[in-house]
């Protein structure tokens, strides 16, 4: 037996919980033949028979949420109320893909100028490989599985080594909502069992969330093994202030957003752009929010309180990125505060004055940092608002829908709102371009990654 690399390390106390072991190969291997013949079987079900399924599964979510969102606060410091939240958006999105799923998946009949009849059908294309992260432990792997259940896709998933009690919960689910054996399959596999599963030729493709450098290994695996690959990876997403009639409410819907998971979403507001005749205020209004906040139990989630981050490593790596800012020249207005170990608190920080020299300016902040730069035109926003390797999300602010719409026109991003900071429900297509990955989940175009779009012609 492989020794232990899964464990539950409850980051507000740096204790490890529990450990996990690794997967054997006997079991990896195990996986991959239950999925190939699962799929066999699965693929023949009408879609609306799977359809009950799914909705099974969205049921179940929503039945044990309290306990699924305690499970997370546990593993990863998520504060309960927004665990218990992404619990129950989990339903949502089961339920959305086994509502729409029979119509989004139908036949098209296409046009023909050469006579007799052209259908496109979507079909599935047999088992999958998911690769989930850590910062939404159950919704990642939700809008990843349940477009592809509903296909007739089988799922092979592995999660974050962090979240191993989420990844067995989400197998419960699976298993009491009559998901057929085989047809999901969770393995605590390794990183080199990663790599011998996407090269397996039972595997036709690979979803991976996770980091940028992950992205680029499993890329390459996945082109080296001509496997199709959804990236969903990092984000440094401009949140762009043109005006506001209210600065108050405006720096509180940006800090709500900010600190949403403790700062710990891709799609985040990590880099604020403000125009200057309102920046002074905004600043201050973000800076009262995070002063005089003090580290507490996520269990509890009570006012004036933040939560830990995901490990004390991330606390640390964060805290290095606002040092480096600060120590050439950048201003941090509040928090910032890396708390003893062996716990991972990090107080949510605000910080102006970022420049090309520092880290920050480039690097995604995956953590409660609030950057704030000052603009003083609409096309200077546009600039700096593009002016990243990343380009996942993005929104544009002014009491001028028609100003703001022309400004988020231009963002090179997979994802451009209009007064709001991220139009996320189950029926909006996620994901993004440049170096934040390719690829589309949720919604419609949900179902049209993991399909093989087949032409049936038939002549006249």
């Amino acid at each position: 037996m492989s020794a232990p690399t899964y464990k539950v390390l409850n980051p507000a106390t740096g204790e490890v919980v529990e450990e996990f072991p690794a997967a054997t190969d006997e079991q990896i291997e195990q996986a991959l033949t239950a999925a190939q013949s699962a799929y066999e079987a699965w693929q023949t079900v009408d879609i609306n028979e799977r359809a009950k399924v799914v909705n099974k599964v969205a049921q179940l979510f929503a039945e044990r949420a309290e306990e699924l969102g305690k499970i997370m606060t546990t593993e990863m410091g998520k504060p309960l109320a927004e665990a218990i939240g992404e619990a129950e958006f989990c339903k949502d999105i089961f339920e959305y893909f086994a509502t729409e799923g029979p119509t989004l998946a139908a036949d098209q009949e296409i046009k023909s100028f050469s006579g007799g009849k052209a259908i496109v059908q979507k079909l599935p294309v047999g088992p999958l490989l998911g690769i989930m992260p850590w910062n939404f432990p159950l919704y990642q792997v939700a809008r990843f599985a349940a477009p592809n259940l509903m296909l007739g896709n089988t799922i092979v998933l592995k999660h974050a080594e962090s979240c191993p009690r989420s990844a067995l919960a989400i197998q419960q689910i699976m298993d009491d909502a009559g998901v057929p054996a085989g047809a999901y399959n969770n393995v605590f596999a390794t990183h080199d069992q990663i790599a011998t599963i996407i090269a397996d030729s039972r595997i036709q493709g690979v979803s991976l969330t996770g980091s940028e450098r992950a992205g680029a290994i499993i890329g390459e695996q996945a082109g080296r093994n001509l496997k199709k690959a959804v990236l969903e990876l990092g984000g440094s997403d401009p949140y762009v202030v043109l005006d506001s009639a209210d600065v108050s409410a405006t720096a509180e819907a940006a800090w709500g957003f900010r600190i949403d998971n403790t700062g710990q979403a891709c799609n985040s507001n990590k880099r604020m752009i403000v125009m200057d005749d309102i920046f002074d205020e905004f600043v201050a209004e973000l800076t009262k929010r995070a002063e005089g906040l003090k580290a507490g139990d996520p269990m509890k989630g009570e006012e004036g309180t933040f939560a830990p981050m995901s490990s004390r490593k991330a606390a640390e790596d964060l805290d290095a990125q606002v040092q480096d800012a600060v120590s050439k020249g950048a201003t941090l207005h509040a928090g910032g505060v890396l708390h003893e170990g062996p716990s991972a608190y990090y107080s949510p920080a605000v910080l102006t004055g970022v420049n090309k020299e520092m880290r920050a300016y480039y690097e995604e902040l995956f953590g409660p940092v609030a950057v704030v730069y000052k603009v003083s035109s609409d096309e200077e926003a546009a600039e700096l608002a593009n002016d990243t390797v990343y380009g996942l999300g993005g929104s544009v602010h002014s009491t001028d829908e028609s100003r703001a719409a022309k400004v988020a026109q231009k963002l090179q991003v997979g994802m451009s709102n209009v007064n709001v900071a991220s139009a996320e429900s189950a029926e909006m297509p996620f994901g993004g371009v440049k170096r934040s990955g390719f690829g589309r989940e949720l919604g419609p175009l949900g179902m049209d990654e993991f399909v093989n779009k087949r032409l049936f012609f038939v002549a006249d």
